[in-house]
């Protein structure tokens, strides 16, 4: 099972949105990571099928999925950042209005269904209105019903935006559980959730992959650009203003930072193992001030 992007181009008048992107992937979970606007979001669009590309073009498993029309779209689970649901529907009724858009029979249906809000972790309100629900259970209904015709590719836009860090790491450990037979693709701008389960990780800037790898591999590009100074409380908005301070702590009665920066920022800073963050960092550092 493969999915192929080759030279994945989209544009909108004279703006590349995406540039030339091209990457393969098969069962794992994947991560586009970058800042808001980055692109990811109408990459993941073309891969659904629901935007074309300008130029290139998607294979799945050497087919060309244009070309493979409805045979794709059954094989396919997506997400999107703001799916729409019925808010006076219970989630039993939603998922069996779904599986019927879906063409899935109304006997496989309601075992599925049932299925899906166990693993999900809906069955004790599987009759309650989706009105009721909290931001984690609503996106958990969002996994059920991208998964209710059992997909071979699993999409999904900031599957974790707005959820707490309880129901976030509940939310990780049920995609982790999906992905053993699967394609799973996620965007987000949340590194924590990428350090937790993704298989490969793909920085996006501008349209483009910047850098592409395992989590360890990535890392291994910002060693040497990661320091720690002590410094004085007073000067630490100094510091804010001239470099890209990652964090801070209190020390006493110095402050910690810990900067991103090409060259030692001081002849008393300290080389520090570096992190994902620290590399998204590296790529998109904060705006002065922010």
């Amino acid at each position: 099972m493969e999915l192929f992007l080759k030279n994945i181009t989209k544009k909108y008048g004279d703006k590349k949105v995406v540039n030339n992107i091209t990457t393969s992937m098969t069962p794992g979970v994947y991560a586009l990571l970058g800042a808001n606007g980055a692109g990811k979001t109408t990459l993941m669009r073309m891969m659904t099928g629901i935007l074309e590309p300008t130029s290139g073009e998607i294979l799945f498993d050497k087919e060309n999925i244009k070309e493979m029309g409805s045979e794709y779209r059954s094989i396919l689970g997506y997400l999107p950042q703001d799916f729409g649901y019925y808010p006076n529907y219970s989630a039993k009724d939603f998922l069996l209005y779904i599986a019927t858009l879906k063409g899935i029979t109304a006997k496989t249906a309601k075992s599925r269904v049932l299925d899906l809000a166990e693993k999900v972790g809906l069955s004790d309100v599987i009759n309650k209105k989706i009105k009721t629900f909290s931001g984690g259970m609503k996106q958990r209904l969002g996994i059920a019903q991208a998964i209710l015709n059992d997909p071979y590719i699993l999409i999904m836009d900031e599957p974790t935006a707005g959820l707490d860090p309880k129901e976030r790491v509940k939310f990780r450990n049920l995609i982790s559980s999906l992905a053993q037979n699967r394609i799973v693709i996620l965007s987000t701008h949340i590194v924590s959730d990428v350090e937790a389960i993704a298989d490969k990780v793909f920085l996006m800037k501008h349209g483009e992959f910047v850098s592409e790898g395992g989590i360890q591999k990535l890392v291994e590009e910002v060693d040497g650009h990661v320091w720690e100074l002590k410094v004085d409380p007073k000067e630490v908005d100094k510091w804010e203003a001239e470099t890209t301070v990652a964090n801070l702590r209190r020390e006493n009665e110095n402050t910690i930072l810990r900067i991103i920066s090409e060259e030692s920022p001081s002849e008393y800073a300290n080389p520090v193992a570096a992190t994902l963050e620290d590399l998204y960092l590296y790529h998109f550092p904060m705006e002065r001030g922010e």
